[in-house]
């Protein structure tokens, strides 16, 4: 019998000493979350391995956390340690970059410096309430580069549970981007047009900076053609994607002839089109009104085209974005933010990685798109809210209408499309036409192939404070971002995305987490169980032992 257990012993010994040495040479994880949050897409795998040197990951989010920061540093932690796994060159660490509490003035504002928006939090306890701020961000550093990965994503009027959600959602896309922002050895690149009245480069520096992470930037003068078409197209071939931002002069035959070989011919395109001519501007003048015209830019026939129209009207929202005006003289002046329906706010309907967990974005004197039935995939990516109305121009535009309440029984014409992504192979405009001059190298059928359109020419124009861009998607005047810059950056990555990279953002997570009106309501009963279950237990353990030891040895 002895010699029977020990061999039991022997066995079991063994098995554990084999399971050991299987763990160690066989490593492996299983995610068993219902949404899969743990487990690592491919493109995202891909984004992490091609690390050959050490990739070091600082993390600052340390020290005492609310408790939506803390869910929120534990699931960075999860992710990293998912790349980690992947990657062993990749390391991280959490810090918290206030625990030097001589000069956290200084420390804030140097940390503001490198661009690291700090996060205001309010947190409520015992009835007390006090400010904190936090800094939710990682730096990714790779042999002397340093990429920025904001952790915290909001969204105007989201909960905390919300909040966290689409923070949480996030995580896997933005480390991966930042990844292959890293690894990025040949760009691609993005020619800016110029010549037909376009915004001037002040007001796309901050979306021009932004992505200039991922791509190359140049400039291409359209109105070059006139004189040497050919050089033009040539030039334009070697860029993978043109932005047409807010022209305000007329195209020839001849641009626009240049322009479709270059998408027939496979390149990319994002059209910021104002159908309309009229500015905020305008409107600061002794009648505090102006005149609205539609905007003729020869676009209507090559549009067509390609299967939509930008129609010369202007959206009215009473889903809007504020404006601020003056009252008062001198000294006495106060500024005021007032409704302003003919600037909307988009939201988003998170049907596409472009837009999917986007914060609303802010719309200028928005014109509405009309899709025409034809062979090519069409997505609405935006549209107008549904209390919203087309209003046909001409039409006087006065800063009076901030003093009319709106009737919301006119606001039945709604839902109208504003931002528009079209797919296909796409064919020449110039099909069937007799084309305005000679090119080599021209086709009229093409390869697959996208195109973005928004029908609102300021969704990426940045502000200017002294003479210095602001950061796209902030208004100086109310202190509000919106979510232009990101929904821009998506639109390029998804127009240039090879790898599928931008579609981790589909990705759908859900955290579980605690109510806080049931905590304050049942937070004595549960500090009770919590506390007392567990000492009675203990108690009733000790009776039964005791008792059953004084029976054993009482004889």
């Amino acid at each position: 019998m002895k010699r029977n257990k020990l061999l039991t012993n022997g066995l079991a010994l063994l098995v554990f000493i084999l399971v050991n040495i299987g763990a160690g040479l066989f490593y492996t994880r299983i995610d068993l979350t219902e949404d899969k949050r743990y487990t690592l897409s491919e493109q995202a795998s891909e984004a992490v391995s091609t690390f050959s040197s050490p990739v070091v990951i600082d993390v600052l989010l340390e020290g005492e956390l609310p408790a939506e920061f803390a869910k929120l540093k534990v699931e960075t932690k999860q992710i990293l340690e998912e790349f980690t796994s992947i990657n062993n060159n990749v390391k991280y660490n959490f810090v918290d970059p206030l625990a030097d509490n001589s000069e956290p003035e200084a420390i804030i504002a140097e940390l503001q410096s490198l661009g690291l928006t700090p996060a205001n939090i309010t947190v409520e306890e015992n009835g007390r309430v006090s400010q904190e701020i936090l800094f939710p961000w990682a730096m990714v550093n790779h042999n002397n580069k340093t990429i920025k990965v904001p952790l915290l994503k909001n969204k105007l009027g989201a909960s905390s549970e919300e909040r966290v959600n689409n923070s949480v959602q996030n995580l896997e896309y933005a480390f991966a981007d930042a990844f292959t922002k890293l690894a990025i050895k040949t760009k691609k690149r993005v020619a800016v047009l110029k010549g037909n009245g376009e915004l001037q480069d002040i007001y796309l520096a901050d979306f021009l900076t932004t992505i200039r992470d991922y791509y190359n930037i140049g400039a291409i003068t359209l109105d070059s053609v006139e004189n040497n078409a050919q050089k033009v197209l040539n030039q334009l071939k070697q860029y993978d994607l043109a932005l047409i931002a807010k022209p305000t002069e007329v195209f020839t035959d001849k641009e626009k002839y240049v322009l479709d070989q270059f998408i027939v011919n496979g390149g990319k395109s994002i059209w910021l089109i104002d159908q309309v001519a009229i500015e905020l501007d305008s409107l600061f003048n002794s009648k505090g009104s102006s005149m609205a015209f539609p905007r003729d830019l020869n676009l209507n026939d090559f549009f067509f085209k390609y299967g939509f129209r930008i129609n010369p009207v202007l959206i009215n929202d009473l889903y809007f974005t504020q404006i601020v005006l003056a009252t008062g003289e001198g000294n006495n002046s106060q500024y005021n933010p007032v409704p302003w329906f003919y600037n909307p706010m988009i939201f988003s309907p998170n049907n596409h990685p472009v837009n999917n967990n986007l914060e609303a974005l802010r719309f200028q004197f928005a014109n509405s798109i009309d899709t025409i039935t034809n062979s090519y995939r069409k997505t609405v990516l935006y549209s107008s809210s549904p209390l919203s109305r087309p209003e046909g121009t001409p039409k006087m535009i006065s800063l009076d209408i901030i003093n009319t309440p709106p009737n919301k029984e006119i606001y039945n014409d709604g839902s109208k499309p504003v931002v528009l992504l079209i797919e296909g192979a796409f064919n020449s405009a110039f099909t069937n036409r007799i084309v305005p001059l000679k090119l080599e190298g021209t086709q009229l059928k093409g390869d697959d192939n996208k195109m973005l359109v928004v029908a609102d020419g300021d969704v990426i124009k940045n502000q200017i404070r002294n003479n210095r861009p602001l950061e796209l998607g902030y208004d100086k005047w109310t202190n509000n971002f919106y979510g232009n810059k990101e929904f821009l950056v998506n639109s390029v990555n998804y127009l240039l995305d090879d790898t599928g990279l931008i579609n981790i953002r589909n990705k759908k997570v859900r955290i579980a987490l605690l109510d806080p009106e049931k905590i304050a309501e049942q937070k004595t009963k549960w500090q009770l169980i919590n506390v007392g279950i567990p000492v009675l237990l203990v108690f009733f353990f000790g009776f039964i032992f005791n008792t059953f030891r004084k029976r054993k040895y009482s004889t």
